[in-house]
């Protein structure tokens, strides 16, 4: 009984003395690991952010899913499953976007949108791509991409489009459609 008592006495001091020569401290090394990691901050979902200003509404999105990458150097959230953006103008009056899929760069305040964009306005105008960029910043709205164009005036393709947000400063590639077209008369009046 006493070689056996001892056996197991041996085997645990030599379990316990493997144990503990082997710890060390990887904290560092964890460290290290942890900081190349891309993963994001928090993920929500169905969520409603409301933007204001001075107490004023200027947006509200909704999507199914936010990703959050602000704690990345190169900070960004992403819409991996779509969102929804109510715009409303100075007199209140709601513009749509709606889209398959949209990420958010926070440093340049430029939104990417992608599959089935949309842009409504609330007078019935509607621009139709498969990418659209938003510099919320300058309020401008570009892409390179095949777009199209429909209101009561217009019913036009292109590609490539850069314009302010109410498409009062529009630069576009060539048009294929239908553009309206009024012709004034001269007001010279001749003498008789």
């Amino acid at each position: 009984m006493g070689t056996t008592l001892h056996k197991i006495i041996y085997r645990v001091v030599g379990i316990a003395t493997a144990l503990f020569i082997s710890c060390e401290d990887n904290t560092e090394a964890l460290k290290e690991i942890n900081s190349d990691r891309q993963d994001p901050i928090g993920t929500a979902l169905n969520i409603r952010m409301v933007y204001t200003d001075s107490v004023k509404v200027q947006a509200v999105l909704t999507a199914p899913k936010h990703v959050d990458y602000t704690n990345l150097d190169f900070r960004y959230a992403e819409f991996p499953e779509g969102l929804k953006v109510i715009f409303y103008d100075d007199q209140g009056n709601a513009n749509e976007v709606l889209s398959d899929y949209g990420i958010l760069y926070n440093d340049t305040k430029l939104i990417d949108l992608k599959g089935n964009v949309q842009l409504k306005s609330h007078e019935g105008s509607l621009l139709t791509t498969n990418q659209l960029f938003w510099d919320a910043e300058n309020e401008w709205l570009f892409t390179e991409m095949p777009f199209k164009f429909k209101d009561k005036d217009y019913n036009f393709d292109a590609i490539r489009l850069d314009t302010n947000k109410d498409f009062t400063k529009f630069q576009t590639g060539n048009l294929i459609g239908t553009v309206a077209v009024s012709e004034t008369k001269d007001t010279l009046l001749t003498q008789d």
